[in-house]
């Protein structure tokens, strides 16, 4: 094999390769801002053009996360995800490795009929939502999930890029080179061609996670804030109101009201919830006479030392983790929040229970701040006046009730946003017109999900600006850089030059090796450029190599097809990219998580192909 002399041009390719995976490495700088970088220096070194350099920014991959990150939004603002959440969790449990097991095996399944990216993305907001409700480290679950996005990719003939295009790019190398294989009849793949290897690569991953997950995969932190109470407002109040906790009344213990209790007066603890019938039946805004019976589970806000004061003299039990209030102390659904008392306003000189402000309101008064004092015995008799603060606890959507009704003036925004269940089945039409567009008629897949994403937008389902802010443009940018770097890589030959080179040093390998450096080299290609155009470039010479060994091209190209989707140890895959910023990674993760990863899929390739197709 004659192999290109190397150019100037290639040399400069070779340095901004270098430079931009040392920058991932030592995350001098931020990813997004490398890609950035790329995305400058190509067209300054004259090595592509600006047009080329800034194709990154309107190809199909970046438009189509772009659309599919809106089309999420939307869907979370109906409360789909919140649906899909509590079922995962309901055939899961609370266990870590069910939770991510079930995660990624959906995700992977989805992966296998659309768009590995567009499957991830529509997942994620469930995904971090659970994590987040069960207080699991969101940084344990997205990396699986993504890397089983990509693998599910590999189950159906129509999972990803490079396998679309497998049966088109055989065909044409047939029609010009079947003399070589003796005039022999084409026989494309079939749709599930690649099904027992892809079955084989998505068990292993899931094994891979179960077992060294723990090692591999960063701690992080749970990105719900400690018991729902934000930073700032525990610093200030943390020593005398201090956080949640659930509690477990035992069977025995004899029925009292919180009044006959005196848990505020005497405790300094304010009880938030009182749930009975196992969790059945649930207050979420207490009153004195609310009645504390055996078998009741309670949530409640105070100091750690006030809180096991109370549970030791009552003979009650802190639970180590919320169970029954999960889903009610989840930040989009309730939290603790300050509201100033306004001149003029209807609430002064009243009390909390001439307002009858629990019954009507459903929010739990915590402290009245007025001056530096801290008030919290007295709460419900104390006369408000202008200028007094309130610290509150309640559900989102009470609140909004209670600033559209009372003169007073919150100091920071609501957590979450209104959802709209009732816009539930036009969000779902929009999404399945996309998914139709995309798989059934035929279009390209980017203007599919513009589609979709833009019907969410005119039905109101999700405002104009909530869209643009959904997009998280760090990943933009990000792709939008390494995309004209793969463009220079192959069109100043440097992708052919390695390929030619390597397989030119090995001579007369045996088949199984063969396939081996096929698998690698395309994985290397498809890690530093495009999975499309490592596919392209790669299928012509793995199938004249196999030809020369006495190997079938035809598994050539379906090794070359497979290991194009092996991206795991660099965020350069739309995928891993997608996920980087909500799981909180560094570049060293995917290095970390991805080398194991990666050794393994090679391996389970290798294997399946001299097992199941006798290689």
């Amino acid at each position: 094999m004659e192999i290109a002399a190397i150019t100037t041009d290639m040399y400069i390719v070779f340095f901004l390769l270098g430079l931009a995976v040392f920058l991932f490495v030592t995350d001098l700088l931020r990813v997004d801002l490398v890609g950035w970088l790329m995305m400058v220096l190509l067209p300054l070194s004259g090595v592509i053009t600006a047009e080329e350099a800034t194709a990154g920014l309107s190809s199909n991959a970046v438009v189509s996360i772009i659309a599919v990150m809106i089309i999420g939004a939307g869907l979370n603002k109906t409360g789909v995800m919140n649906i899909a959440a509590a079922q995962i969790i309901k055939v899961a449990g609370r266990s870590e490795n069910r939770i991510m097991t079930v995660v990624s095996v959906t995700v992977a399944i989805i992966s296998s009929f659309m768009q590995n990216i567009g499957a991830a993305a529509l997942f994620m907001p469930a995904t971090i939502r659970i994590s987040k409700q069960l207080h699991i480290p969101v940084s344990r679950i997205l990396m699986p999930m993504g890397f089983c996005a990509i693998i599910g990719g590999c189950l159906t003939l129509v999972g990803s890029s490079p396998l679309i295009m497998l049966n088109d790019l055989t065909e044409g190398w047939w029609l010009n080179n079947g003399v070589t294989v003796g005039g022999a009849p084409f026989k494309s793949f079939g749709l599930l061609s690649v099904t027992p290897i892809g079955f084989a690569l998505l068990v292993t991953a899931l094994i891979y996670f179960i077992v060294f997950g723990k090692k591999v995969l960063p701690v992080g932190e749970c990105s719900l804030d400690d018991n729902n109470m934000d930073k700032r407002l525990h610093e200030i109040y943390g020593s005398e109101v201090g956080q949640g906790y659930e509690v477990d009344i035992p069977r025995f213990y004899p029925n009292h009201t919180l009044g006959e209790l005196k848990v505020r007066p005497k405790y300094h603890v304010t009880v938030v919830g009182i749930a009975k019938q196992n969790g059945f039946k649930k207050n979420l805004s207490p009153q004195v006479d609310s009645c504390v019976e055996a078998g009741d589970t309670l949530w409640m806000v105070g100091s750690e030392k006030n809180v096991a004061r109370l549970a030791e003299e009552q003979g009650w039990l802190v639970k180590p983790e919320y169970d029954v209030f999960a889903s009610e102390n989840y930040p989009d659904e309730s939290g603790v929040i300050e509201g100033v008392i306004i001149p003029h306003s209807n609430l002064s000189q009243h009390t909390m229970e001439e307002l009858k402000f629990r019954r009507l309101y459903h929010i739990n008064p915590l402290a009245i701040v007025r001056g530096d004092e801290i008030i919290m015995d007295a709460i419900n008799v104390t006369k408000l006046q202008q200028g007094d603060t309130i610290l509150m606890q309640g559900q989102w959507k009470q609140f909004r009730l209670l600033a559209d009704q009372l003169d007073i003036v919150f100091l920071s925004e609501f957590e979450n946003e209104e959802l709209k269940p009732e816009r539930t089945i036009s969000a779902l039409f929009f999404l399945g017109l996309a998914l139709f567009l995309a798989l059934i008629v035929g279009v390209k897949l980017s203007i599919a999900l513009l589609t979709g994403a833009l019907g969410m937008i005119i039905a109101r389902i999700i405002p104009a600006d909530r869209a643009y802010a959904a997009v998280d443009w760090r990943t933009v940018f990000l792709l939008s850089g390494l995309i004209p770097l793969g463009t220079a890589f192959e069109t100043t030959g440097t992708a052919a030059y390695i390929a030619e080179s390597v397989l030119g040093m090995v001579g007369d390998p045996s088949p199984l090796m063969l396939m081996l450096i096929i698998s690698i080299l395309a994985s290397f290609f498809s890690l530093i450029a495009s999975n499309v155009g490592a596919t392209v470039l790669m299928i012509p010479l793995a199938m004249n190599m196999a030809v020369s060994v006495g190997s079938d091209p035809m598994i050539a190209a379906l090794v070359v097809a497979v290991s194009a989707s092996n991206t795991f140890i660099l965020p350069t895959h739309q995928v891993n990219a997608m996920i980087m910023r909500p799981g909180g990674y560094k570049t060293k993760d995917y290095m970390k998580a991805g080398l194991g990863m990666t050794f393994l899929y090679t391996a389970v390739l290798m294997l399946c192909l001299k097992f199941y197709f006798g290689v």
